[in-house]
């Protein structure tokens, strides 16, 4: 989103700088968020290269132990298990926090409740689209609107009316706005 997009839609100023200082604190709350992320992940990453390495210092260094090359083996296979597992932690992170923006996006107004009337194990992070989401979210939408914010109708128009329905005036006063003017310019002439 910027600034041209905005006033090319013909809003003011100052709704502009209200809307990108709203827009900021989200962008910034996700880059924190992603940023903590990153960095867990390298940290997590650097560690397990690390033992890696250590690992295979010490195979090299018990070349002919037996019972020193299994038990090497064994904290390899453990290492193993530790980064896939931490890797599909990282996954579901990410599968959590896209689903909670598409959902934020949805505008549902109560995330928590949506998401327990999902199936989540039919939805699939691909990239950063939720495939099977949006026909869940339909279903959810028909048979709990309630769960959802209102769509305002921008078609909808104004009731104005001509002030002909007001009594009153009296003492030959206009009582709306066509008599005044039309009293004013008879005046003038």
């Amino acid at each position: 989103m910027n600034r041209e997009f905005l006033k090319n839609l013909g809003l003011e100023d100052e709704a502009i700088d209200k809307i990108m200082s709203e827009h900021g604190k989200t962008v910034n709350k996700t880059k924190e968020q992603l940023d903590s992320v990153t960095t867990e992940r390298d940290n997590l990453n650097g560690q397990i290269k690390e033992r890696d390495n250590q690992l295979e210092d010490l195979k090299v260094k018990a070349n002919g132990s037996e019972a020193l090359q299994q038990q090497i083996q064994q904290l390899q296979d453990d290492n193993k298990k530790i980064k896939s597992d931490y890797e599909a932690k990282i996954q579901q992170q990410v599968f959590d926090h896209t689903l909670k923006d598409a959902l934020g996006a949805a505008k549902v107004r109560n995330p928590k409740a949506a998401k327990a009337l999902l199936n989540l194990e039919s939805i699939k992070l691909d990239g950063d689209k939720l495939l099977g989401l949006e026909d869940q979210l339909k279903a959810i939408k028909e048979s709990d609107p309630y769960l959802f914010e209102a769509e305002q109708q921008s078609n909808t128009k104004p009731n104005f009316t001509t002030g002909q329905h007001q009594t009153g005036g009296g003492n030959g006063e206009p009582t709306n706005l066509q008599e005044a003017l039309s009293q004013h310019f008879s005046q003038q002439k």
